[in-house]
């Protein structure tokens, strides 16, 4: 049997790697859209629009535009920590998605990076292929 066959061990555990965008969006943990938390918005606007999955990292300490220093130190007594919304997926998705974020009125910072995404058999979908609801696209 070639060891490089597709029912062998070594190729079923061989990832698939593609290129996607990642969408960082920077803002403090207080910051509001409508009496929602505005990192919460933005992952809801993602999952409306079909993007493959959103994650929110709450920092322990960072400063931004103001220069005050937020921290979660027991001392400190901030509470507007900040936070990071990460959201991955193809670049032309992403980029449709960037007008929905822009309504959003001082988002914060936003960042893109190119990057790529690597993927097991079985792990998850292709790029080309959907969940059962039909949205994503990762």
């Amino acid at each position: 049997m070639d060891p490089e066959s597709a029912t062998s061990p070594r190729a079923a555990a061989t990832p698939r790697t593609g290129p996607a965008l990642r969408l960082t969006v920077y803002v403090g943990e207080n910051a509001t859209w409508h009496h929602r938390p505005l990192y919460s918005e933005i992952v809801h606007r993602a999952h409306a629009a079909g993007l493959a999955g959103a994650s929110v990292f709450r920092g322990i300490e960072g400063y931004g535009a103001s220069s005050r220093i937020h921290t979660s130190r027991l001392l400190s007594l901030s509470e507007d920590l900040p936070v990071a919304v990460v959201v991955v997926d193809t670049e032309e998705r992403i980029r449709a998605f960037l007008p929905r974020l822009g309504e959003l009125a001082g988002a914060g910072l936003v960042t893109l990076e190119a990057c790529e995404v690597v993927r097991w058999p079985g792990a998850c979908a292709g790029p080309d292929e959907t969940d059962p609801r039909g949205k994503k696209s990762l």
